[in-house]
C-alpha cells in the first residue's frame, strides 16, 4: 500500500505535464553537430542483477564508445524498485541529460516520469518494457508475443501427445510478461492436451525460480516441460529438479539466448535447455539512435528486433555470432 500512494503522489505531482508532451534533440547547442563537446546520456537500468540487462549494460558501454562525442554517465540500477527508477529518471533530468534511455522496471509508475523528461525537451529511448505514453523519441525491443509464440510452437513440438507444462513468469505488471504468456497460450492452444498446470511470478530472477519449482515438484508428479519467461527462471527450474534426479523427465524452455558462460545459448549446448529464443539487448540500436538524435537526424519511433530460436544445431555458431566477450567484457 506504501508503494502505491508513493506512486499516485508522483503521478500526481506531475500530472500538469499532460498527455500531449513531445521530446526533440535540444536546440541550443544541444547535439554533436552543433559544436557540442559532448552528447550525454543518462540510462535509467530496471535492475542490473538480472543477467539480460547486465550484459545490455555492458554492450551499451561498448557500442557508445564507437560514437565520437557521445558520453555515457554510470548506469543506474533501480533494483527492481519503481519508486528508486522514478527518482533516478528525475536525477538524469536535472543533469539536463542530451537523451535519456530508459528500460522501465513497470510501466504505470515510469510513465509520469518519462513525460517529466518530454517536458524537459529530452529525447526519450526506451528499451524493452513500454509506458503509458507515446512521448518518447524511440521505442526499441523484440515482439514478446512472437517470441512467446515461437516458444509456445517449440513446446507443441516437443509435447506432441500433450504434457503438463509449468510457467515461470517475470514481474507480472511487465508488458515482456504479458505478451510472452499470451503468445506461447495461443500457441499451445492447438493441442487441448498441453495443459499448464501451475503458473507464478518469480521476477526474471534464477534464485526466485528455484524455491518455486521445488515446490511444483513436490506437488506434482509429472511434468512434462518448463516454460520460464527468461534463461535464468528455466535454469534455476532445471537446477531444481536436477537435485532430485528429474531433469531427465523434463524439457526446459527459455528466452533471452545471451552468448555469455551461463547463459542461454551454453545451456542449450550442454543440455539443459532444449531451446531458447535469443532476445536482442538493442544495445547497438540505442547508441545508434543516440548518436542519430545527436546529430539531428530523424530516427524511427519504433524499432522491433528479431528473434532466433536457439537450437543444438545452430547453437555454436550462435554463440560465435553474438559473443561480445573480446569487445564488451561480457
Amino acid at each position: 500500500m506504501r508503494s502505491v500512494l508513493r506512486y499516485a503522489a508522483a503521478a500526481a505531482a506531475l500530472a500538469v505535464i499532460g498527455a500531449g508532451c513531445a521530446s526533440k534533440a535540444p536546440s541550443s547547442g544541444g547535439t554533436a553537430s552543433g559544436g557540442k563537446k559532448e552528447f550525454v546520456i543518462g540510462y535509467a537500468q530496471s535492475n542490473n542483477a538480472e543477467p539480460y540487462r547486465a550484459q545490455l549494460n555492458l554492450q551499451l558501454k561498448y557500442f557508445v564508445k564507437q560514437h565520437p562525442g557521445l558520453k555515457l554517465l554510470p548506469i543506474s540500477d533501480a533494483h527492481q524498485s519503481s519508486a528508486t527508477q522514478v527518482s533516478q529518471v528525475q536525477s538524469f533530468i536535472q543533469q539536463k541529460v542530451d537523451v535519456l534511455i530508459v528500460s522501465p522496471n513497470e510501466p504505470a509508475p515510469l510513465t509520469a516520469a518519462v513525460q517529466q523528461a518530454c517536458q524537459a525537451k529530452i529525447p526519450v529511448i526506451i528499451l524493452d518494457r513500454s509506458v503509458n505514453t507515446d512521448c518518447y523519441t524511440s521505442f526499441i525491443g523484440g515482439d514478446n508475443y512472437e517470441i512467446g509464440k515461437k516458444a509456445g510452437e517449440e513446446a507443441a513440438r516437443e509435447l506432441p501427445n500433450g504434457g503438463n507444462v509449468v510457467e515461470l513468469r517475470g514481474i507480472l505488471s511487465d508488458q515482456p510478461q504479458i505478451d510472452r504468456d499470451k503468445g506461447f497460450r495461443d500457441a499451445i492452444a492447438a493441442n487441448p492436451k498441453i495443459k499448464i498446470i501451475a503458473g507464478r511470478e518469480a521476477k526474471w530472477l534464477k534464485d526466485d525460480a528455484v524455491p518455486v519449482m521445488q515446490q511444483w515438484l513436490s506437488r506434482y508428479p509429472k511434468i512434462d516441460l518448463v516454460y520460464g519467461h527468461n534463461d535464468p527462471m528455466a535454469l534455476g527450474a532445471y537446477l531444481a529438479a536436477k537435485a532430485q534426479h528429474r531433469e531427465g523427465q523434463i524439457k526446459f524452455i527459455g528466452i533471452d539466448g545471451l552468448a555469455i558462460p551461463d547463459g542461454g545459448i551454453r545451456a542449450v549446448q550442454l543440455g539443459e535447455l532444449s531451446s531458447t529464443f535469443v532476445y536482442p539487448t538493442a544495445a547497438k540500436e540505442a547508441a545508434e539512435t543516440a548518436d542519430a538524435i545527436a546529430h539531428g537526424r530523424p530516427v524511427p519511433k519504433k524499432q522491433v528486433l528479431h528473434t532466433t530460436q536457439v537450437t543444438k544445431d545452430n547453437a555454436a555458431d550462435l554463440y560465435k555470432q553474438y559473443d561480445m566477450s573480446g569487445k564488451a567484457g561480457g
